[in-house]
């Protein structure tokens, strides 16, 4: 099932989320729900809080894009991090080019460290530590970012936030239109 994704501005994105653990209910549902919810969304990463879920539960996955078909192919790597914690940031630091599912039409450089130590437990409890590097590592924090209550324009100047701030008002507003079904938090 395609879940909404909640828009910037919506306070669920903006909590730290809580660990789970093995009773919790429904969970291979739910990861299989963020995964096609994140590949509906032409997504790489999908964190809880995105889908109004406080908790500590990321996918992640990557499929080859076809620019000349304008197509993805099939899925060539799928990672699902529960209770994730990055043990360690590795190597220099790099900018790249972010966007984000709850900050859609919004495009900026980011800089962050090219590698990072991730320990998780996968949907089956068992407990990984896995050295990610290059795209993973770089979905892998922003990902984890979303899980401590950050958004990738946390990581932006204050300049560049308030050149921002008339669109990232219009999404928190609801003003910006998606391929993929938004949640806007609408306050009282």
């Amino acid at each position: 099932m395609i879940l909404p994704i909640i828009g910037y501005g919506h306070p669920t994105l903006r909590k730290v989320a809580q660990p789970i653990d093995k009773s919790y209910p429904n969970l291979k549902e739910l990861v299989a729900n963020m995964y096609e919810t994140m590949y509906a969304a032409d997504g790489v990463g999908l964190a809880a809080p995105q889908v109004d879920l406080s908790i500590r539960v990321v996918v992640i996955g990557f499929r080859p894009y076809d620019e000349k078909t304008d197509t993805y192919g099939e899925i060539a790597e799928q990672h699902t991090l529960i209770n994730p914690e990055i043990v360690e940031f590795r190597g220099e630091k790099k900018f790249f080019n972010e966007g984000c599912l709850s900050v859609p039409d919004i495009h900026e450089d980011v800089l962050r460290p090219e590698s990072v130590v991730v320990r998780y437990y996968d949907e089956d409890w068992n407990e990984h530590t896995d050295v990610a590097e290059g795209l993973y590592a770089r979905v892998v924090q922003h990902e984890v970012d979303h899980l401590d209550g950050k958004v990738f324009t946390d990581h932006l100047s204050n300049l560049r936030r308030t050149m921002l701030k008339r669109k990232l008002n219009d999404i928190a507003s609801g003003k910006v239109p998606t391929r993929y079904r938004m949640k806007v938090f609408h306050r009282k």
